[in-house]
């Protein structure tokens, strides 16, 4: 395929968080960067709209409109999963204004590609939420067949089982998991391109004691921080803007 205007939208996953790049709006890179610059080529341009922390209806209400005004071919969308995390959710109220969304941006004329959300069960902090996950992805898939979009189905990565490829925040993708995303993005499309996985450091062997106190320190560094702005009603995103809030031109691989 051979797209013109891409607009990735979405939260931390699209906006690229985990993969650290200081020369880049945001201080991220990402996978959905890592995908223009495959695509790049004559005429082509790339926006990204995602905000980190955004919910699922907030990315309907604030990302919708400026994506179908770009008249984008291409647009990527992830969303859902920081509703999912919640003590509380509608998750069938939350699919259905997602459906009526991606609808609309197909309407508009635009190749949607969907990501269902990462299978935690083996992470002892969100495994409990499991059942959620597997209940809103499978609705996520049937959104995806009813409007013929391309899934990339995410909970089925089983590569995501190597903690290497999560940041040490364990919560978002680190840079080899960013690289392996653009890869499963850009398969899913059909996509020619030369992209290969990053290659691993080799995991260092800890004892028990140090396993635990790997854990303490995550939970002060990383749990805590994030259970606290869940309890304020705030936003790692609130002071952040859109990295490439407008079309822009993009040098090739």
């Amino acid at each position: 395929m051979t797209f013109h205007r891409y607009v990735a939208l979405g939260d931390s996953f699209t906006e690229g968080v985990g993969d650290p790049d200081a020369a880049r709006p945001n201080g991220v890179h990402g996978w959905a960067d890592r995908v223009a610059r495959v695509l790049a080529g004559d005429d082509f341009t790339y926006a990204n709209l995602a905000i980190r922390g955004r919910k699922l209806l907030q990315i309907v209400a604030e990302q919708i409109d400026p994506a179908i005004e770009m008249k984008p071919d291409l647009v990527t969308i992830y969303a859902g999963a920081n509703d999912v995390l919640r003590p509380r959710v509608d998750i069938d109220h939350l699919v259905a204004a997602y459906d009526v969304a991606i609808g609309r941006l197909v309407d508009a004329g635009a190749h949607v590609v969907l990501f269902t959300a990462y299978d935690p069960g083996g992470s002892p902090i969100f495994g409990a939420l499991r059942g959620r996950f597997a209940i809103y992805n499978e609705l996520v898939r049937e959104v995806a067949d009813r409007h013929g979009v391309t899934l990339v189905d995410f909970w089925r990565i089983r590569d995501y089982r190597d903690d290497r490829l999560w940041d040490v925040d364990r919560m978002h993708m680190s840079s080899a998991g960013h690289q392996r995303m653009a890869i499963a993005v850009l398969d899913a499309l059909g996509v020619p391109h030369d992209l290969e996985p990053l290659v691993l450091a080799d995991r260092p062997l800890l004892s028990a004691k140090e396993r635990r106190a790997a854990h303490v320190d995550w939970a002060k560094a990383h749990a805590a921080p994030w259970v606290k702005r869940r309890l304020t009603g705030t936003s790692s995103g609130d002071s952040l803007s859109p990295r490439w809030p407008d079309l822009t031109p993009v040098a090739g691989s």
